[in-house]
Formats: C-alpha cells, structure tokens, sequence
C-alpha cells in the first residue's frame, strides 16, 4: 500500500514522501497514528511547502554535522581520575566524562556521540570515535592521568 508520510519515520521516509508499506503497518500503525495518510492530490499541496523547509533544515543540520567533525578531528583533551600506583582507575572514564571535557572546550558534543569499546578504566592515551552522524566520524585523543593527591589537608584535620 502507498502512504503519504506526514511525519519523519525512522528507516522508513521524510515527511512528505510517498512510500510503500505492507497493508497491516499502514492500517495498523501508521494510519492510527497520524504518521501517514492516503497520497491524494490534496494532501500532498498541502505538505509540499513543510516537506521544503524541513529538507532545507536537514541540508543545514547535514552541514553543521560536517563542520563539527571537521573541527573535532585532531582535538586532544586531558582528563584526571584517581588511580592507584599501577595506572588502574578507581572507576572508569565514560562517554558522558569525554563529552563533558569536549563540551568545556567549546565543541556541541553528547554522549550518545563518543563511541567506546569500553570504558577507560586504566591511565594512559587513548584514541576515541565520535560520530556526528551515521556517517561522519571523527577522532579524538583522550589522556587520562592520575589525580594528584592533596596530602596536606587531609593530615592537619586528623590531628585536631
């Protein structure tokens, strides 16, 4: 069956698109919900002008996207983390800690973005991806060092 998207659908379309379905999604799902209707002549006049600006908002968000990777590509960040005297981490370095340190130095990075094969648990360099999109990648070195301990506080108040 042939729909005519009023909504954006993940694998599926843009709004504005007229794509085919098997019968039961349209009748089911998308019918229902208000994400699609029947393609008459209508409709699609109607949507054509949304379809316009939200390709055109797509195009720009594409660019940004680029720009973004372009600039992080090559960006080295520091980190600091407790660790014991063999380098091991009292706790890990996470996505959300790598964009966190990105976000500080000025760059539009979430979490959902850094792409680790696990956690950072050890001191050192590491190389990580961060994919502005399903397409664009960038590399990011991260150095992870140990904390430095603040010795002197601590003794003056267990003496007291």
């Amino acid at each position: 069956m042939k729909v005519l998207l009023c909504e954006d659908v993940a694998k599926l379309g843009w709004l504005g698109d007229i794509v085919e379905v098997k019968d039961g999604y349209a009748r089911n799902y998308l019918l229902p919900q208000g994400l699609a209707v029947i393609p008459t002549e209508a409709a699609i006049r109607s949507l054509a002008e949304e379809k316009a600006r939200r390709a055109e908002a797509r195009r720009l968000a594409r660019l940004e996207k680029e720009r973004l990777s372009a600039s992080l590509e090559g960006v080295e960040i520091s980190l600091t983390a407790r660790a014991n005297e063999q380098g091991h981490l009292f706790g890990s370095v996470t996505e959300t800690d790598i964009a966190e340190a990105l976000q500080r130095k000025g760059f539009a990075v979430s979490a959902e973005m850094v792409h680790l094969e696990a956690h950072i648990k050890e001191v050192g360099t590491r190389d990580v991806v961060i994919k502005t999109a399903s397409d664009l990648k960038a590399t990011v070195r991260v150095i992870v060092a140990a904390e430095e301990a603040v010795l002197g506080t601590d003794e003056e108040t267990s003496g007291q």
